[in-house]
């Protein structure tokens, strides 16, 4: 007598399930192995899966970070009695290790000088 042998189907597993497979296999000092053998899984597909979910909480996090508020340019009000001085211009040095960049802009155009360095400090 000739046996017929059924093909495997291919098992789907519900969103909940690979959860909370993933997170126990992602606890530490936990073999990815012993779990997939507790839940009668494929050690190499459950490590596919862990994969993937720490590639998104990695995406997640950089999002996070990204959309962290950026400070945002606060204006002055300037007195003109530095005019009696005898300043003529606005001069501003950037230091940055042995690198320095100095900027000397009229002070005629300090409100032009003002949008300049907005715009250079984003």
């Amino acid at each position: 007598m000739q046996e017929v042998v059924q093909p495997t189907r291919r098992r789907r597993h519900s969103k909940e399930f690979k959860a909370q497979v993933i997170r126990a296999a992602m606890q530490p000092n936990v073999s990815i192995a012993a779990v997939a053998l507790h839940y009668r899984l494929n050690a190499n597909m459950l490590r596919s899966w862990v994969a993937a979910q720490e590639e998104r909480d990695a995406a997640e996090a950089a999002r996070k970070s990204m959309s962290a508020p950026s400070a945002e340019f606060v204006p002055l009000q300037l007195e003109t009695c530095g005019a009696a001085s005898g300043a003529t211009e606005i001069q501003i040095e950037v230091r940055r290790g042995a690198a320095t960049v100095t900027v000397r802009w009229p002070l005629s155009s300090a409100s032009d000088c003002a949008l300049w360095l907005q715009g250079w400090l984003r």
